[in-house]
């Protein structure tokens, strides 16, 4: 099948320039409102009731305040039946029994699910190991490509990788999403994901530089896109099918995680394209930097 001819690095400013605006929009999103960390980071208590009918929010959130509960979220998880309770409170093992009773009083007729604790040094330190995870994970991918390409392709690898994740923790904060362990872990599959989209179009580059004899680098890297583009919508199209079944399917407690990986698939194909290619074209990528090196042939003469 023939190869599309689509001008994509024709376009490469335009997407700089909306790649740029994304980006400060997120990081002025998590400098000002930050991320809405989970019980795992920030500690606290979690109970989950169940309500007979649908649940009056509010209602149940003045019962418990009026009760003494201080600090409280109160959401819906799943169905407007089920209720999610979460409070920066000292552990208790009667806790979700002191609830359901303050409802109880108030008329309200719940059955409790669970009731769980986290310590806030735990929180502190899943945190901060989740944040070294990320960084080395970066400096890894950028150590790998450096051996396997050059550290042209290492520096767009690095750039693209660090775009995605930061659109995704900006998206999670301008959203208020909770952002606990699952999304973590979603967030650094994001970066395995959008790496082997990258690693996929730079082995096409590398190899077009030293087959096509003709064309600039702005034509050669033009042309390996379109020829990988098939296979990256294919990959991206059937992974966005299962993420969409596990966010509509899968239930709350997995909602995160799909929704994380959905918005990482997007932002990692799209930065595949302009983000880390953008980069090969400002750096002045050349066939000169591709081509193997001459090994001189020792003389065996006498």
């Amino acid at each position: 099948m023939k190869a599309l001819n689509i001008d994509f690095m024709g376009q490469r400013k335009i997407a700089a320039i909306v790649s740029v605006v994304l980006l400060l929009v997120s990081l002025g999103s998590l400098a000002t409102r930050g991320l809405n960390f989970g019980l795992d980071f920030t500690g606290g208590a979690l109970v989950e009731v169940t309500y007979e009918q649908a649940a009056d929010l509010n209602a149940t959130r003045q019962v418990l305040e009026e009760a003494g509960f201080e600090d409280l979220v109160v959401q819906n998880f799943g169905t407007d039946r089920e209720v999610l309770i979460r409070l920066q409170q000292d552990n208790s093992p009667t806790l979700g029994d002191q609830i359901v009773a303050a409802l109880a009083d108030a008329g309200q007729q719940v059955t409790l699910q669970r009731s769980e604790f986290v310590g806030a040094q735990v929180g502190d330190e899943l945190r901060d190991q989740g944040g070294l995870g990320m960084l080395f994970a970066l400096i890894v991918v950028m150590a790998y490509v450096a051996v396997r390409f050059q550290y042209k392709f290492s520096l767009g690898s690095v750039a693209a990788l660090i775009h995605d994740v930061i659109l995704v923790l900006g998206i999670f904060s301008l959203m208020g999403w909770d952002f606990d362990l699952t999304v973590l872990a979603a967030v650094l599959a994001v970066i395995g994901y959008s790496l082997n989209d990258t690693i996929v179009v730079s082995d096409r580059i590398r190899e077009n530089f030293r087959t096509v004899r003709t064309g600039s680098s702005l034509e050669i890297i033009n042309l390996s896109i379109n020829q990988t583009l098939g296979r990256t919508l294919v990959t991206s199209l059937t992974t966005a099918l299962v993420l969409l079944a596990l966010l509509f399917l899968g239930g709350e407690l997995i909602r995160g995680f799909a929704s994380a990986l959905l918005v990482g698939v997007f932002v990692g194909t799209y930065s595949s394209i302009y983000v880390a290619a953008n980069v090969l074209m400002a750096m002045k990528i050349d066939r000169v930097d591709l081509m193997p090196p001459v090994v001189e042939e020792e003389d065996d003469r006498p």
